[in-house]
């Protein structure tokens, strides 16, 4: 009787897993694979100059971004030490601190998931040559979204580039594969299996060794790495199901409040999108909501991925790079301290200077009011929310602007143009989270509180409010701004309405939708 043949063995010695935006070590696609393909693993973690440094040269010494990455990775090398192994984390430019890293320590392959910023496949191209010359492999997986940019194509063979057709076309592919897709890349991370702790390997660099002199405090709320990421998420699968009628509301505590998680990698995705599509399954039309808002944040994956000029400032639809904006730098810093005179706009943007936070209908309402009650480029929202969001995530913060300035793809209507005030009426009729946020304002009652410059004197005596002295009078007029504004897009009228009677163009949706991944924040 012939024995059956011996199982093959590793195929690389040592496999280096290079952590960017993954920052955990369960359902990790990178990791998955070293771990099938090598008999020992390394894991490392590069601070990379080329994206820290321009902070530091803007005077930046304190970022929450920053602080959440390095608690996570605090967490991530404790564990890997707990099983005889350690993070590897360099201080340099990550193009040349990899490649030299993999050659120092031996090993055959690099193991990544793929990042698909323009800067980050020009970086990952740099480093795979380098590593070519070698002779060690580098292998990029796809993680970061549920699925991959390329995956999916209209019936003419191009990009989508609105969402519905897009979400549909999602669906369906899940439907026909039973959820493959989202199927869970096991690690088993074992004694023995990472390379053993290099004499002399040093802790994680502080932030001060970074530069950032002061770290900046996380929220409250925001607890980072693994731990912090299944504790957010167990919370909220309790009130998933409640999520599609709460979700709005920003005094509430109803969306996920995962999206930094999801940014950093301390959560992933699939493993979210699994437990959602099961609850689809059976009803939960909260479920449904929810898993839209993910299918939102592949989606303008895909359009960074597939139009990579929308990261060099130019919109997406390119008639309207001819609108000309308004110049008013005071009225740009009243937008960004919170001082406009609209409450709830206020609210929003004091509540992201002081936490890096903001609800996904805000960022829709403080967006329409910067491009359409102010009149001022979009570029200027987009680089201050780039700055300030904690979950900042390129190709999302991208789609939102364009989506609220109506220069993107599956934008709001040109003519759309939100009421901050009934806006605030709607979404926060009781006035509870602007009090939080205005809380000079917080003796108003609900009726007064959304536009207190319609409140008689008498009542704003009693609530202690001086207008143009406790807070700000309306740097706007929005009906005056609103004609305004229309008169401004006109430039791109005939333009849209030519492309809407094109041969072969997409339907657009039957309704907006939220821009971004709205349930996340």
């Amino acid at each position: 009787m012939t024995p059956d043949p011996a199982p093959p063995g590793p195929e690389f010695e040592l496999g280096l897993v290079w952590l960017r935006r993954d920052l955990r070590l369960h359902d990790h696609a990178a990791l998955h694979h070293a771990l099938s393909r090598c008999r020992r693993v390394q894991l490392a973690f590069v601070f990379d100059t080329d994206i820290l440094q321009p902070l530091l040269d803007q005077g930046i010494r304190g970022d929450r971004r920053v602080t959440f990455i390095h608690a996570s990775l605090l967490e991530l090398d404790a564990r890997l030490r707990r099983l005889g192994g350690a993070l590897w984390v360099e201080h340099a430019s990550a193009a040349a601190a990899l490649p030299a890293l993999a050659r120092r320590l031996g090993a055959q392959a690099v193991f990544t998931n793929r990042d698909y910023e323009p800067s980050a496949q020009r970086r990952d191209a740099c480093v795979a040559g380098e590593l070519a010359g070698a002779g060690i492999e580098f292998l990029a997986f796809d993680d970061q979204v549920m699925l991959p940019p390329p995956a999916l194509r209209t019936g003419q063979g191009r990009p989508y580039g609105v969402f519905t057709p897009y979400r549909n076309a999602w669906l369906a592919r899940l439907r026909a594969s039973g959820g493959a897709e989202l199927d869970e890349r096991s690690c088993p991370l074992e004694p023995g299996r990472l390379l053993a702790v290099p004499e002399g390997l040093a802790r994680l660099p502080e932030p001060a060794q970074l530069g950032f002199a002061a770290p900046a405090p996380l929220p409250q709320g925001v607890e980072p790495g693994s731990r912090g990421a299944r504790r957010a998420w167990e919370a909220f699968q309790a009130r998933l199901h409640d999520y599609a009628a709460s979700r709005d509301f920003p005094a509430r505590e109803a969306t996920s409040g995962l999206s930094v998680h999801l940014r950093f990698g301390t959560l992933s995705v699939r493993e979210l999108g699994r437990h959602a599509w099961q609850a689809v399954q059976q009803g939960s039309e909260g479920a449904a909501s929810w898993l839209s808002e993910l299918v939102w944040r592949d989606f303008y994956a895909q359009v960074l991925f597939h139009h990579p000029q929308v990261a060099q400032g130019r919109s997406f639809r390119p008639a309207y790079d001819r609108i000309e904006w308004e110049q008013a730098p005071e009225r740009l810093r009243a937008w960004c301290e919170g001082r406009t005179g609209y409450p709830l706009v206020d609210a929003a943007m004091r509540e992201l200077l002081d936490s890096g936070r903001m609800h996904n209908r805000l960022r829709m309402v403080v967006a329409s009011f910067l491009c359409k009650d102010l009149g001022l480029d979009w570029r200027l929202g987009e680089a201050h929310f780039a700055r300030w969001l904690l979950d900042f995530d390129l190709a999302s913060n991208n789609g939102g602007w364009q989506w609220a300035s109506s220069s993107g793809c599956d934008a709001q209507p040109w003519f759309r143009i939100f009421n901050p005030v009934e806006q605030s009426r709607r979404f926060d009729p009781d006035g509870h989270y602007i009090r939080r946020w205005v809380p000079e304002l917080a003796a108003l009652d609900a009726s007064s509180i959304h536009a207190p410059w319609l409140a008689g004197p008498a009542q704003l005596r009693a609530a202690g409010v001086r207008l143009g002295e406790d807070y700000a009078l309306p740097v706007v007029d929005h009906a005056q701004a609103r004609q305004r504004t229309l008169q401004r897009y006109a430039v791109v009228r005939d333009d849209a309405q030519q492309a809407a009677r094109r041969p072969g163009a997409e339907a657009p949706p039957r309704r907006p939708g939220p821009g971004s991944q709205g349930g996340l924040y």
